[in-house]
């Protein structure tokens, strides 16, 4: 029975694997995108949120509590009059948070849905997630992920779980790391393991503007895909103009490289060209 920390938990999605599922978001990531939509994600340790943007000022947060969630963040949680001051992250142990996702089991099988454990990056939770997994059955379960792994861990997860959704952001191997801070060495591995084991699987590209929205790239990306056994499609997900909206709230500072208001360009064909199923979310 592993701990662990999740930051949010999304009832009802309905683009996170098959049928209507509930979203697990773990926190943690060791990938820094340029273009992450979920700063609250990155950091392994809860943290403050505070929307200064509607803040009336009156002090009373600062004021001190006797309130032993509130003491790590030098603030009271419980008292802004307009509920702009929350922590973000919080603790579970595997077995706890797998009641309470089995709660909507009745409703997960009525609509042929499941639990889909997403992030930050599941996998820097490696003990948490694989003690989640094996709890979790008989419910389908997906992990969305970066493949950013060792090999050992991943297989692991991939045998555990019922659908992987692999992301897959650049095939080059120097922009990979110029825009996300890591190697795709490691990633890529990981998807020719996934592809070998005949694993059910959807692949999916972020599409951002300048950095890896070419045609060249999704060339690349469909060579490495067009002998999947398992892969059941490709989804292009186009960069979202909102993607900075969170990083003041979390006392970050979003301030990408690239130009975000730029078109993106989609070339759904290429996939279609290798007879890769491909859809645009």
């Amino acid at each position: 029975m592993a701990k662990g920390i999740i930051f949010d938990i999304k009832e009802f999605t309905i683009q996170d694997g098959p049928g209507i599922r509930i979203t697990v978001f773990f926190k943690g990531c060791s990938l820094r995108c340029q273009w992450c939509h979920n700063p609250e994600g990155l950091s392994f340790e809860p943290e403050l949120m505070v929307r200064e943007s509607s803040c009336i000022h009156c002090g009373k947060c600062r004021i001190g509590c006797g309130h032993a969630e509130c003491k790590s963040f030098s603030r009271c949680l419980k008292i802004c009059p307009l509920g702009l001051v929350k922590a973000v992250g919080a603790g579970f142990d595997s077995s706890e948070l797998a009641v309470k996702l089995k709660m909507y089991q009745d409703f997960i099988k009525i609509n042929q849905g499941g639990i889909t454990l997403s992030g930050g990056e599941p996998l820097a939770q490696p003990e948490f997630l694989i003690d989640l997994l094996r709890e979790l059955k008989p419910l389908h379960t997906a992990v969305e992920t970066s493949g950013y792994s060792s090999q050992q861990l991943f297989r692991q997860v991939a045998e555990l779980a019922d659908l992987i959704l692999f992301d897959i952001k650049h095939t080059n191997p120097q922009v990979h790391r110029q825009y996300t801070g890591v190697d795709n060495e490691p990633i890529l591995k990981n998807l020719d393991l996934l592809i070998k084991m005949g694993k059910k699987f959807i692949a999916r590209v972020p599409l951002i503007p300048g950095v890896n929205d070419s045609a060249e790239n999704m060339e690349n990306t469909a060579i490495l895909l067009r002998n999947a056994s398992g892969l059941e499609r490709v989804e292009l997900m186009p960069y979202n103009l909102f993607a900075g909206a969170k990083y003041t709230v979390v006392g970050k500072k979003y301030a990408p490289s690239f130009n975000e208001k730029a078109e993106v360009c989609i070339f759904k064909e290429v996939f279609e060209k290798h007879d890769i199923k491909c859809s645009v979310l």
